[in-house]
């Protein structure tokens, strides 16, 4: 069985692409076969792991315009075991294109069920709570929040939950909120603290063990298109996206 894992938080900026390329690196560094669908226009997940713009198509746009799955929109990457599907800016459309499909909400989760010989797809969601999110969420079997560590970071995720909640009533009722980790993490700095703790007492089990420092190792990775794990796979961040990975093989067990 495949299982998919939709990265997701509405708010931008708080390691949603950074933790979908390095799980993804980390599982495959365990021989896991993993797939990455970048379902963000912005195309930073395909940038991080080396994907130049001339190489993207057929992307996942031309999928969903198609309602089909392509062979050949599954590209290779730098790290062994470990493909992607890519995203550009023509999946903004994409949200145009989806609103008077009949079903529109199952497009993405049918593209994805003629997928096969994968143990992991990590779907990396847009910054918002549209059509494609909704997509992604119908397809996925559950759900990694990443969370930033500070003030602000905790006001849209009672919403986030909430939308994850509604997926779950009305087209996937097996969705399941995966965990919800921290990044940006600075140990030097009380707030990281004060977040932790709010949220570990709120969520508790359904926060991960592991956290994800604030590393300028991790910053740099992304412009070598490059994962940090194979940037400086003995960099902080690095440490710590192995660890999530031992941590949700676990949790499966």
């Amino acid at each position: 069985m495949t299982k998919i894992i939709s990265i997701t938080n509405q708010k931008g900026g708080v390691g949603k692409t950074t933790t979908a390329i390095n799980l993804a690196t980390s599982l495959a560094a365990i021989n896991k076969k993993v797939l990455v669908i970048d379902a963000d226009p912005q195309g930073n997940a395909s940038t991080g792991l080396g994907i130049e713009h001339e190489n993207r198509n057929p992307s996942l746009y031309d999928l969903i315009l198609n309602k089909d799955f392509d062979e050949s929109s599954v590209k290779e990457t730098i790290v062994p075991g470990l493909k992607i599907i890519s995203a550009n800016t023509d999946l903004a459309a994409s949200e145009i294109e989806l609103a008077d499909v009949k079903n529109r909400e199952y497009v993405i989760k049918s593209i994805l069920s003629k997928i096969k010989n994968n143990d992991f797809i990590i779907i990396d969601c847009p910054p918002a709570l549209g059509l494609l999110t909704i997509n992604s969420l119908v397809a996925s079997n559950s759900v990694i929040i990443p969370l930033q560590s500070e003030f602000f970071a905790l006001e849209g995720l009672s919403s986030l939950i909430k939308t994850v909640d509604l997926v779950k009533e009305n087209f996937n009722q097996d969705l399941e909120i995966e965990g919800i980790l921290l990044t940006m993490f600075d140990k030097r700095n009380l707030l990281s603290s004060l977040v932790e703790d709010d949220v570990r007492s709120h969520f508790s089990e359904k926060v991960y063990k592991t956290i994800i420092p604030r590393n300028v190792k991790m910053s740099e990775a992304p412009s070598h298109g490059k994962p940090a794990l194979i940037y400086d796979v003995n960099c902080p961040g690095s440490v710590a996206y192995i660890n999530l990975a031992k941590e949700i093989i676990l949790n499966q067990r």
